[in-house]
């Protein structure tokens, strides 16, 4: 049986941290065919750990899903409980990653963390796991290196 899903169609509260925000998943009605999923979520938040200052990135996350995707509100709401928690840029990118990863069991997924330099230097993460499969066209993320990126 699949559980509905805790935020569609309903009044939502921001969760008050990642590790309390509650991630849906629904049945993916074409795990029969291998294709990628992008979310791009260029104004994302979160708090240096040392300053309290806050830091923005620009995030694309591309699965191929198996028998699972994420439900975007649910998706959103959790990104967003970012915005007031302090991690470092590489914590955060990897951490997003592994929550869909144990969510979703994909068969592959990558994040691209694009972070705004802060002290003069931006600092980009990526991450990925799982086996893309073959001849799936996956494009590139679209983020050009940092040149007063905007």
């Amino acid at each position: 049986m699949v559980k509905q899903p805790r935020h569609l169609g309903k009044p939502t509260v921001l969760a008050p941290s990642p590790a309390q925000a509650e991630l849906d998943r629904v049945p993916n009605p074409h795990s029969d065919t291998d294709y990628v999923a992008r979310f791009t979520v260029p104004e994302f938040t979160t708090l240096c750990p040392i300053t309290g200052q806050p830091d923005f990135a620009h995030l694309v996350i591309d699965y191929v899903p198996g028998a699972w995707l994420v439900e975007s509100k649910s998706l959103k709401l959790y990104l967003n409980s970012y915005r007031n928690h302090g991690a470092f840029h590489e914590d955060c990118t990897v951490a997003i990653g592994k929550r869909l990863i144990a969510l979703l069991a994909p068969k592959w997924l990558r994040i691209g963390g694009y972070w705004y330099p802060r002290g003069g230097m931006p600092i980009d993460v990526f991450w990925q796991a799982g086996k893309l499969p073959k001849d799936l066209w996956v494009p590139d993320q679209g983020v050009a290196p940092y040149r007063g990126r905007g």
